[in-house]
């Protein structure tokens, strides 16, 4: 449990795992939080470096002022890694997280080690990646922020331990804060971010649930960005590594071993 100060945010984070391991810096969603990816912490932190950061207006983090647009979200990645000094990164986010690890990678085109986006995509047709409009205010009697369609109704009949477990954990003071003050989002990069993800060259795989709404955004993503990889999960929701999370674990521990683990032994071994 820490806290490190990016630009004017208090951002707080979590690890496990060895300090000297590959690092996989884990992307929660709108709403969410590092929370969010403790099976994968479970998972990973065996072989890597696991780590998860809350981004401003959510979870554990600090507020942004009200009235102003929240801050870039890939600019504030940018800076947690250079003040934990990490370099070469695999990146792994969902929603909102994928959108901020595709618009920091277009920056950044070659220096992650992996990019592993989930639940998101580039837009397709007039209007793609447009700025979204002002949220309307959360009323002041709501405790537990909404999922949507972030789960299919099965799993929450069969898991209700799992449900009600996320959505504590993601309704902290700082998200009800930010709902109920709702800031301007930043842009999500427009139709340019289409002709600028084509230039990536580190490793990418799409993971995308079957049922989410957002599978042309993927598709698109993984036929732009050159060598991508694409993984649709039969019968899972938007928010894949959580409700799918042994399908979602699977596609990323055989991307990582062909992508990152063996060309780490090659490596060793020349």
């Amino acid at each position: 449990m820490s806290w490190v100060q990016v630009g004017s945010t208090d951002v707080y984070y979590q690890e496990d795992g060895a300090k000297d391991a590959q690092p996989i810096i884990f992307l929660h969603g709108m709403s969410s939080c590092s929370d969010g990816w403790y099976q994968q912490f479970e998972h990973f932190c065996d072989r890597y470096r696991v780590i998860a950061y809350d981004s401003v207006n959510h979870g554990r983090s600090s507020n942004s002022p009200r009235g102003e647009t929240d801050p870039a979200r890939e600019d504030e990645l940018q800076g947690f890694l250079e003040a934990l000094g990490i370099r070469s990164p695999i990146l792994a986010g969902n929603s909102m997280g994928a959108g901020t690890i595709i618009r920091w990678a277009a920056a950044h085109p070659s220096e992650a080690k992996a990019l592993i986006p989930s639940g998101n995509g580039v837009g397709v047709g007039a209007g793609a990646g447009a700025t979204p409009p002002l949220a309307a205010p959360l009323d002041l009697e709501t405790l537990f922020i909404p999922i949507g369609d972030s789960f299919t109704e099965g799993w929450k009949a069969s898991h209700p331990v799992e449900y009600e477990r996320y959505l504590r954990f993601r309704s902290t003071a700082t998200r009800l804060e930010a709902l109920r003050y709702p800031r301007q989002r930043a842009s999500y990069g427009g139709p340019a971010l289409n002709e600028r993800v084509k230039a990536i060259t580190s490793p990418m795989l799409v993971v995308v649930g079957g049922l989410d709404r957002l599978v042309p955004l993927a598709k698109n993503l993984s036929t732009l960005v050159p060598g991508a990889e694409y993984v649709e999960i039969d019968g899972a929701p938007h928010n894949v590594y959580f409700e799918a999370v042994d399908a979602y674990n699977a596609a990323v521990d055989d991307f990582l071993a062909r992508k990152v683990e063996k060309v780490a032994a090659g490596s060793t071994a020349s």
